[in-house]
C-alpha cells in the first residue's frame, strides 16, 4: 500500500532529483552530466517548464530580425521591453491562481477599475496622488477578498465569480469615469514608470546587484540543503548560472545604454519599469520557491484534498491567492496607464485574455500545480515579440489576434500532452 507524504512545515523542501534522492547521505555531489540526464528524464515525463517558450522567443526574434530591418534596433528594444511590461505584470499576477487550477477573469478590469478610481481621485478630486494610489490598492485587495470569499469559503466555481466581476466591474469603472469618457494622467512620477530611463551607470549598477543577489541565494540554498543532508549539484551550474545572467544581462544592458534617441536628443539607459517588474518577480519567485505558502499553493494545485488532510488550510491559501491576484493587477494597471498616458471606460478590458494566454504560453499549467513566475514573464515577452513583430510588418490587429491564438492553442495542447505524459509515467511506477 502506497503511504502519503505529508507537506513539511518547518521550512522549505529542498529541490531533489531522482539522482539526488540516491545519493543522500553519500554527501556525494551530481556532476553535470547527472543534472543534464536528470532533466532529460524530466522533459521525458513531460515536464517541460519553459522551453517550449524559450524556443519560441529565439525562433521569432530570428525571423523577425530578418523579415524587419528595425526589429534588432536599440529602440525597438526598449519599446518592447516597456511594451510587454504590463501583460508581464498581468501574468504573474495570474499564476498564483493558475497554480491552483483555478481562474481570474477579472484581473483585467479590475486593474482597469482600480485605475479609473486612481486618476479621478486625483484629477476631479484633488487627493494627493500617493494616497489616491492607496486608495486603489486597497480597492484591489478587497476585489481579491471578495473573489476569495466566494471561491474559497462559499465554493462558487472561480470561473463564474470572476466572470461576475469581469462584467460588473466594466459598468463600475463607467460609472466612475462618468461622461467625461476619458482622463490622461497628469502626474510626472507615474508617467515616468513607462516612458523615462535610468542613468548608465545605474543599469550597470542594477546587473551587478542581481547577480549580487543571485549569488547569495545560490550560495545559501546549497547551504540550507547540507543542513537538510541532501546533496547539492556541483558548484559548476553556480557558475554557469551566474555566467548566463552576466551575459544576457549583460548585452541588454550594452544595448539599453547606447542612444536611442535619433533626432530627439539623447535617450538612453535601462527603463524605469525594468527594475521594478525584477523586483517584483523576485520577490513572487522567493515566495513560490522559499516558503509555505509558495509550497501550500503547489500541493494544493497538484492535489487540494491530500493537502487538506495534510494539514494545510486550504481555504485559506485559495483566499490569500486571488488577493495576491488583484493586488499585483493594479499594478498592471499602473504599468498601463504609465505607458498610455490616459484612463477610459474600457481599460483593462482586454488583457486579462493576454495575461492568461502569456501564462499558459510560458509553461504554468492550467490544470494546476505546475508553473513559475518566471515562465509566464517568458510567455508574455513571445506574445509581445509577436505584437512588436507584426506591426513592424505592417499586418494588421486580425492577423496579430490569429497568431497569438494560434501559439495559446499550441501551448495548451503541449500542458495537455505533458500532463497525460506525466500521469502516465506516475501510473508506470
Amino acid at each position: 500500500m502506497s503511504t502519503q507524504k505529508t507537506p513539511s512545515t518547518t521550512g522549505p523542501a529542498p529541490d531533489t532529483s531522482v539522482h539526488d534522492v540516491e545519493l543522500i547521505g553519500s554527501g556525494q555531489e551530481g556532476t553535470i552530466g547527472d543534472q543534464a540526464r536528470a532533466y532529460v528524464q524530466r522533459l521525458q515525463h513531460g515536464d517541460m517548464g519553459a522551453l517550449p517558450a524559450v524556443a519560441g522567443l529565439v525562433v521569432l526574434t530570428i525571423l523577425f530580425s530578418f523579415l524587419s530591418p528595425f526589429f534588432l534596433t536599440e529602440r525597438n528594444f526598449a519599446n518592447l521591453l516597456t511594451q510587454a511590461a504590463t501583460l508581464v505584470m498581468l501574468g504573474m499576477a495570474l499564476v498564483f491562481v493558475l497554480l491552483l487550477g483555478e481562474i481570474d477573469l477579472s484581473a483585467g478590469v479590475t486593474s482597469g477599475m482600480t485605475m479609473a478610481l486612481f486618476i479621478v481621485l486625483v484629477n476631479v478630486h484633488a487627493v494627493p496622488w500617493i494616497l489616491a494610489l492607496v486608495i486603489a490598492f486597497a480597492a484591489g485587495i478587497l476585489t481579491g477578498t471578495f473573489i476569495g470569499f466566494f471561491v474559497a469559503r462559499v465554493g462558487i466555481p472561480s470561473f463564474v465569480v470572476t466572470l461576475g466581476l469581469f462584467l460588473g466591474y466594466q459598468g463600475l469603472t463607467l460609472l466612475i469615469i462618468g461622461s467625461g469618457g476619458l482622463y490622461r494622467v497628469q502626474i510626472p512620477e507615474i508617467r515616468d514608470i513607462q516612458n523615462s530611463n535610468m542613468p548608465v551607470w545605474a543599469g550597470w549598477a542594477m546587473l551587478g546587484v542581481i547577480l549580487l543577489i543571485s549569488a547569495g541565494m545560490s550560495f545559501w540554498d546549497r547551504a540550507r540543503r547540507t543542513r537538510a543532508g541532501v546533496p547539492n549539484r556541483t558548484i559548476s551550474l553556480v557558475w554557469i548560472k551566474l555566467g548566463v545572467i552576466a551575459v544576457i544581462g549583460g548585452a541588454a544592458v550594452a544595448v539599453l545604454s547606447r542612444n536611442r534617441g535619433q533626432s530627439v536628443g539623447v535617450v538612453e539607459g535601462v527603463p524605469i519599469v525594468v527594475p521594478i517588474v525584477l523586483v517584483i518577480l523576485w520577490i513572487g519567485t522567493f515566495v513560490l520557491d522559499r516558503t509555505r505558502f509558495g509550497r501550500y499553493l503547489y500541493a494544493i494545485g497538484g492535489n487540494a484534498e491530500a493537502a487538506r488532510r495534510s494539514g494545510v488550510k486550504v481555504m485559506l491559501i485559495r483566499w490569500t491567492a486571488f488577493i495576491v491576484c488583484s493586488t499585483l493587477a493594479v499594478v498592471s494597471g499602473l504599468f498601463s496607464i504609465s505607458k498610455v498616458g490616459s484612463v477610459d471606460a474600457a481599460a483593462g478590458r482586454e488583457i486579462v485574455l493576454s495575461g492568461v494566454a502569456a501564462a499558459v504560453v510560458g509553461g504554468v499549467s492550467l490544470f494546476g500545480g505546475r508553473g513559475r513566475l518566471l515562465h509566464a514573464a517568458i510567455g508574455a515577452l513571445v506574445i509581445a515579440v509577436i505584437t512588436n513583430g507584426l506591426g513592424l510588418l505592417n499586418l494588421g490587429a486580425g492577423v496579430n489576434l490569429m497568431v497569438t491564438g494560434g501559439v495559446l492553442i499550441l501551448a495548451a495542447t503541449v500542458d495537455a500532452v505533458s500532463r497525460v505524459r506525466s500521469g502516465g509515467s506516475l501510473m508506470r511506477t
